[in-house]
């Protein structure tokens, strides 16, 4: 298991769960919409998820159906940025699932 930054974080980027992730495991770049979660390093503390103010991160088995296939661009992020930054930014446009 780990955990998963879904759309609400969409231009937010509060980065109150990096400050308080105690292994550094999410990420964020000056071109990226959301931050990330490096699911290999993460302990799955949960200390982000209370963390987050709009309330964007959940276990990756209860994230939300609309929000099913951030489960894949945050691992995706780690292997290829700039189509995890496109899917984003698809979803964003579009405002609803990414098919």
């Amino acid at each position: 298991m780990t955990f998963v930054i879904g759309s609400a974080c969409i231009d937010v980027k509060d980065q109150s769960c990096v400050e308080v992730c105690p292994v550094d495991c999410i990420y964020v770049e000056d071109d990226d919409r959301v931050c990330y979660i490096e699911p290999d390093e993460c302990i799955d503390c949960a200390v982000c998820e209370s963390a987050c103010p709009v309330g964007a991160i959940f276990k990756d088995e209860d994230v939300p159906a609309s929000d099913a296939e951030f489960t894949a661009i945050n691992a995706l992020w780690f292997k290829d940025k700039d189509s995890a930054r496109a899917q984003v930014e698809a979803f964003a446009e579009r405002g609803s699932s990414i098919t």
